[in-house]
């Protein structure tokens, strides 16, 4: 069964910093872009960093210069390293994939979300 397993979620005080890591699991042929979301309380959910196949990052205004993405293709891993947090970051953190699985079928999988609360 294809899926994206979650981890490193947590509570941190500002300025600290947590690990995200988003593994894929099942018979994937190739890990396509991938990205971080993330849903704060009352808001709406936004993209936060995305990366290609080929190692190329954009992020969104709020978190750059904070936020690292990066991926582990032979791992079919993405991990999200946030630094200076912030409350705002406060968050439920998504992480998703565009791949092709072991049939050459191209999906978009989900994570199932990891709770990050930054108190200040």
């Amino acid at each position: 069964q294809l899926q994206l397993v979650e981890s490193g979620g947590g509570l941190v005080q500002a300025g600290g910093s947590l690990r995200l890591s988003c593994a894929a699991s099942g018979g994937i042929r190739r890990m396509n872009a991938m990205a971080w979301e993330r849903q704060g309380p009352g808001k709406q959910r936004e993209v936060v960093a995305t990366i290609t196949s080929g190692g190329s990052t954009s992020y969104a205004d709020s978190v750059k210069g904070r936020f690292t993405i990066s991926r582990d293709n032979a791992k079919n891993a993405v991990v999200l390293q946030m630094n200076s947090l912030k409350p705002e970051d406060t968050a439920v953190y998504y992480c998703n994939a565009d791949v092709f699985d072991y049939y050459y079928s191209r999906l978009r999988l989900w994570g199932q979300g990891t709770q990050v609360t930054v108190s200040s």
